[in-house]
């Protein structure tokens, strides 16, 4: 078979999340983001897992995923749509029990208008100058979205990533201003706001990132393992160029494997040349292009041919792909392609 093979531990999935639950403080309420698929790696499956392991909200981006998560999960688990209440998005709300997270005036409007005494939560802008209202908006309509009773007030933190940014304090200053005094619960930190510590966890985290065993949590557990497997091997001789364009030449006699997946499974074209792939132990380099099904390793060093090699696994992490790349391991995970043969593990502890 060529097709490849994304193993999706969920054993592990599950322990990150207990992580950061326990690395959440006392008393606050620690959520999961699934949207994109689950960071492409199934929202169905892993949205059962992370509810098996105690997660009882649920954040996806758009509506239409939310219904996917709801069919997975049932009635109970609470599932927040980050996008807010777009407008087609009604009787979706309505019948499967989403909870909206209401981004601007307009979307203030809709859902009170159309499904009074649904839940919904807010979410407010802080400096990130992505989505929410900011403090003008927020003030203006502030009392009339109280009185209605939000589940929740959330805001996003742009620079968690980086504990020392200026931007993380004044986030949270803002989001103290704006929100101080509504006894509404509250929301603002991510995977990396759990880490800044607990002046930045409130009554609600939400873990996206770490739960898939990525960075900034760099204790995680590791998620994912990708194995390539090995469609054909040939010698290829000295001066003898292999791939598009010839860009890989080999200086002396080789024996190449080209291996099944390419830039259209997620294996972007900014790894030819750079990236390494994985028997085992031992590194086998990538050589020439990156093409849409094809990619070209020198196991010329192997003295045995495998019938795979891992491109990510206990050697090579999403992010460190990811750095070879010129990305981050986000768009390596949500970009894992269709083509994978998704197997998952689980009760193997």
């Amino acid at each position: 078979m060529a097709t490849a093979t994304l193993s999706i531990d969920l054993d592990a999935l599950a322990a990150n999340w207990r992580a950061l639950d326990r690395a959440s403080a006392s008393g606050v309420q620690t959520a999961a983001v699934v949207k994109a698929d689950a960071y492409g790696l199934g929202i169905t499956r892993v949205g059962r897992a992370l509810a098996q392991a105690g997660a009882r909200r649920f954040f996806v981006a758009v509506a239409e995923e939310g219904a996917a998560l709801r069919q997975a999960l049932g009635p109970g688990p609470q599932i927040c749509i980050l996008s807010g209440h777009m407008a087609g998005d009604t009787d979706m709300i309505h019948d499967l029990d989403l909870t909206p997270m209401l981004n601007s005036l307009d979307q203030v409007t809709r859902h009170l208008e159309s499904l009074p005494g649904l839940p919904f939560g807010v979410q407010l802008d802080t400096g990130m100058n992505r989505l929410g209202m900011e403090e003008a908006e927020w003030e203006a309509v502030a009392p009339f979205v109280l009185e209605a009773g939000p589940e929740m007030i959330m805001s996003h933190l742009a620079c968690a990533d980086d504990p020392d940014h200026a931007m993380n304090e004044l986030q949270l200053a803002n989001f103290h201003a704006m929100t101080d005094g509504t006894g509404v619960p509250r929301s603002l930190a991510a995977t990396g706001g759990i880490l800044l510590g607990p002046k930045f966890h409130f009554d609600l985290t939400r873990p996206g990132i770490g739960l898939y065993g990525g960075q900034p949590f760099e204790s995680s557990a590791r998620v994912v393992t990708l194995s390539l497997p090995i469609i054909q091997t040939r010698n290829v001789q000295a001066g003898e160029p292999v791939g598009y364009s010839c860009t890989w030449t080999a200086e002396e006699d080789a024996l190449i494997a080209t291996v099944s997946g390419g830039y259209a499974d997620g294996l972007l074209r900014s790894l030819s040349g750079k990236a390494i792939l994985w028997d085992g132990d031992t590194p086998c380099p990538v050589v020439g292009r990156v093409s849409m099904d094809l990619i070209t390793v020198d196991v010329t060093h192997l003295s045995q041919i495998p019938r795979s090699l891992d491109i990510l696994g206990p050697h090579q992490t999403v992010d460190e792909l990811a750095e070879i790349a010129g990305t981050i391991g986000y768009e390596i995970l949500t970009s894992l392609g269709a083509r994978y043969q998704r197997r998952y593990i689980e009760g193997v502890a």
